[in-house]
C-alpha cells in the first residue's frame, strides 16, 4: 500500500520549521509547474533540493520567498504566512541565483557597498559586517579588482558575501556551484557549512549527487512533483530501488568497453553501465559469475548510489504516467517508493 507524505515539521527549540510548504500547487496558466508539493526545513538544517532542468526547483524556491503567487496550498517562513507577510519576511532571506547576478564592471568591494545600500545597511554597521563577510569569504586580495575579471568561484564567494550581508536567518542557493571548477566547489561548500553554526538554515537546489550526499536531507523534484524526501542514507535504502530479486554489482575488468557490450546482450541483465573504472549492472540474483560470463573477474556488491534513486524514482513516475492527482512521495522518517496504482 502506497503510504502518503508525512508533514516533516518535528520539534524544535522554536516549536516551529524554518520553512513549512503544504499541498503547494504553481500554475502559469494551463502549465502545473509545481504539483501538491509538501515539505518542511528544520532550523540550521542543509537541505538539498535535486531535479532535472525543467522540473520546477527554481520555481518552488520562489514561490516560498513569496515572489510567485500559489495557485494552492500555503507556505510558512518561521511561523509566518508567506501570502500575507511577504515584505516583512523578506528581511530574514538571503538568495543567491543560479546565474551570477552581481554588476561585473564594479569592484568586488563596490558591489558590496551596493548592496549594503540596497539592504539599508547604516554606514557604520555596513563597514562591520562588510569586514565580517570579507574575513569569512577570504575576498581581501579581490576587493578592487573588477567582478567580471574574477573567477567563477571568487564570483560566488562575492555573491554569497552579499547574500549574507543583512544576516539573514534563511538562505536559498540555486545552483551555486554551477560552472565551477571542483575545488572551488569544496571550498564553497566549507564555507556554507559554516553558517548553520551562525544560526543560518540552508534550502540548496544542485546537480551534483556529491553535494547531495553532504546535505542533511535531500527532496527529489521531478516533473514538478516530489517524489522522495529523507536522509541520503534512507532514499538508498528505499524498497523498489533495487527490484525484488536482483543485485547490484560492480565489476572491473581490463577492458570495460567490451564488458559492457556483452553484459547488455546477457539474459538476466537489467542494467549496464560504466562508472569510474567499474561497470556497474542490476542482474538477476540467481546468476552466478559464470552465468554472466565474469568469472575470474574482482566483482563486489555494489549498494544503490543517490543516482540509481532518482533514475528509479523517475521511471517509476514515468510508469505510472504521472499520477497528476498527487503523487505519494518518500517521507523522511518512514521512506517509501511510488508504486503504480
Amino acid at each position: 500500500m502506497v503510504q502518503r507524505m508525512k508533514s516533516d515539521s518535528g520539534d524544535n527549540s522554536t516549536g516551529m520549521p524554518a520553512i513549512d510548504v503544504q499541498g503547494v500547487t504553481v500554475r502559469f496558466g494551463e502549465v502545473v509547474a509545481v504539483r501538491q508539493v509538501t515539505l518542511a526545513v528544520q532550523p540550521r538544517e542543509v537541505f538539498g533540493l535535486l531535479g532535472p532542468n525543467g522540473s520546477g526547483k527554481t520555481t518552488l524556491i520562489r514561490a516560498i520567498c513569496g515572489l510567485v503567487p500559489v495557485a494552492s496550498g500555503s507556505i510558512r517562513i518561521f511561523g509566518r504566512d508567506t501570502a500575507h507577510e511577504a515584505e516583512r519576511l523578506r528581511t530574514q532571506i538571503g538568495y543567491m541565483s543560479q546565474r551570477f547576478s552581481l554588476y561585473e564592471d564594479l569592484t568586488a568591494r563596490e558591489n558590496l557597498e551596493f548592496y549594503a545600500g540596497i539592504y539599508g545597511l547604516p554606514a557604520a554597521m555596513a563597514r562591520t559586517r562588510m569586514d565580517e563577510l570579507i574575513a569569512l569569504t577570504s575576498l581581501g586580495p579581490y576587493l578592487q579588482r573588477r567582478t567580471g575579471r574574477l573567477s567563477g568561484g571568487t564570483k560566488q564567494r562575492l555573491a554569497l558575501a552579499c547574500a549574507l550581508l543583512h544576516r539573514p536567518r534563511l538562505l536559498f542557493l540555486d545552483e551555486p556551484t554551477a560552472g565551477i571548477d571542483p575545488v572551488a566547489r569544496r571550498q564553497l561548500w566549507d564555507l556554507l557549512f559554516q553558517l548553520p553554526a551562525a544560526g543560518i538554515t540552508l534550502f540548496v537546489t544542485t546537480h551534483y549527487m556529491d553535494e547531495a550526499e553532504r546535505c542533511t536531507r535531500v527532496g527529489y523534484l521531478y516533473l514538478g512533483t516530489l517524489l522522495a524526501l529523507g536522509t541520503p542514507k534512507e532514499l538508498k535504502e528505499l524498497p523498489g530501488v533495487t527490484p525484488p530479486g536482483t543485485r547490484r554489482l560492480q565489476i572491473m575488468a581490463p577492458d570495460l568497453a567490451d564488458l559492457l557490450r556483452q553484459l547488455r546482450h546477457k539474459p538476466g541483465v537489467y542494467e549496464a553501465t560504466i562508472f569510474g573504472q567499474a561497470v556497474n549492472v542490476v542482474v538477476d540474483a540467481r546468476l552466478s559469475p559464470a552465468d554472466l560470463g565474469i568469472a575470474g573477474m574482482e566483482v563486489i556488491p555494489s549498494p544503490p548510489s543517490l543516482e540509481d534513486v532518482f533514475v528509479a524514482l523517475s521511471r517509476q513516475y514515468e510508469g505510472n504516467s504521472g499520477n497528476p492527482s498527487g503523487a505519494p512521495i518518500a517521507a523522511s522518517g518512514s521512506p517509501t517508493v511510488l508504486r503504480p496504482p
